[in-house]
């Protein structure tokens, strides 16, 4: 036990006789003090005495579409550590190829009696799919916000990272490099985020290399959003004489690697490739990935408390807060086959992720 208290009072930064007082419920701990010693327990995996578990405030359902793609699992346990600091209990449903629909697991979700719903990447994001849903759901007053793939026919706060700031970076750092023909790997034009990365794309190819709209728009293939979707859309590009491919997430950035490597290409030396979200040991691949970062951590928190305000009885204004990426440069990406050029419009690169809302116009590719 000595040892134990020593491991906790260590980790708390606190006396061992304050971490005793805390665990045996004695008074004269602050609040901040006692919140410590309890973090500590956590994170030393002891569990807590039955006086000190917080009781659930209730349960929070969190829908993803999968969790192949390490991103998802990323804002699973971002969302899931947001709402138990918050007292509440996370409830991850999956869906799973041939397995439970999006509508069968908010049914599920309901049924068990959730204190509200956090979907991302959902059907909202699907400009085909029909948005009454989420107006069922709403009547049966279940508060829910929405990450990824703003839509105006959905009632909701939505939270998203710049889709088109994300290529102005990737597109300033390979025109930086000397790459004149660069092309994007993403998914279906369905999706809002890749409507949103092909108009950021195809605005950042004219404004940073001063090519055509139609020129821009031919070096942009479809594909899947799995290392094989990648690997099929670079070898297009590849094939079109592209030096360079911004991919719509890592898994198809790891794929166009493997579509370079193919035709006998090295990445960087032939090719360079830039990937999208950061996701979990992506930097240790080989090469290790340039990518553009989605800000997991706070797009999870800001949803965690849009969500809250809700429960709460404040109810969160219909708005997308949007969230700046940020470039990190690693060694999948280097000059290209003309080398540097004279200097290019200054753009920024390595934004911290803050949140904004966001500026819509007539021109914005959502559903709505």
């Amino acid at each position: 036990m000595t040892a134990r208290l020593a491991d906790i009072a260590a980790q708390a930064g606190v006396s061992e006789a304050t971490v005793s007082r805390v665990l045996n419920g004695k008074p004269g701990v602050s609040a901040t003090t006692r919140e410590s010693v309890l973090a500590a327990l956590d994170l030393l995996g002891y569990e807590r005495p039955v006086r000190l578990r917080q009781r659930s405030a209730g349960l929070v359902g969190l829908i993803t579409p999968e969790l192949d793609n390490p991103i998802f699992p990323a804002f699973a346990q971002i969302i899931g550590q947001a709402l138990t600091r918050q007292g509440y209990t996370p409830v991850l449903a999956t869906q799973t190829p041939g397995g439970s629909t999006e509508d069968e697991l908010v049914e599920m979700l309901v049924e068990r009696g959730v204190a509200g719903i956090i979907f991302v990447s959902g059907l909202h994001a699907d400009c085909t799919a029909d948005m009454e849903r989420y107006a069922r759901l709403q009547g049966q007053g279940v508060p829910f916000v929405l990450i990824n793939g703003f839509t105006e026919k959905v009632n909701a706060p939505f939270v998203s990272p710049d889709d088109r700031g994300a290529m102005r970076l990737a597109v300033t750092h390979l025109a930086a490099l000397g790459h004149r023909r660069i092309g994007l790997a993403v998914g279906q034009k369905r999706f809002v985020p890749v409507r949103r990365k092909i108009e950021g794309f195809v605005t950042s190819m004219s404004d940073v290399l001063g090519m055509a709209e139609d020129e821009a728009l031919e070096l942009v293939q479809h594909s899947l959003f799995t290392l094989e979707g990648g690997q099929a859309a670079a070898s297009a590009l590849i094939a079109d004489g592209c030096t360079a491919v911004v991919c719509a997430s890592d898994m198809m950035a790891l794929g166009a690697i493997r579509a370079a490597r193919q035709q006998g290409l090295s990445v960087p030396d032939d090719v360079s490739v830039v990937g999208f979200d950061d996701s979990p040991l992506i930097a240790f691949t080989d090469p290790p990935l340039t990518t553009i970062r989605q800000p997991v951590t706070a797009m999870g928190q800001a949803a965690v408390n849009a969500l809250l305000e809700e429960v709460g009885g404040t109810p969160a204004p219909h708005s997308e807060f949007v969230f700046l990426p940020e470039l990190v440069v690693r060694g999948s990406t280097a000059a290209g086959p003309t080398g540097q050029n004279a200097p290019l419009p200054a753009q920024p690169t390595g934004q911290q992720a803050t949140s904004q809302k966001t500026t819509r116009t007539a021109h914005d590719p959502t559903c709505g």
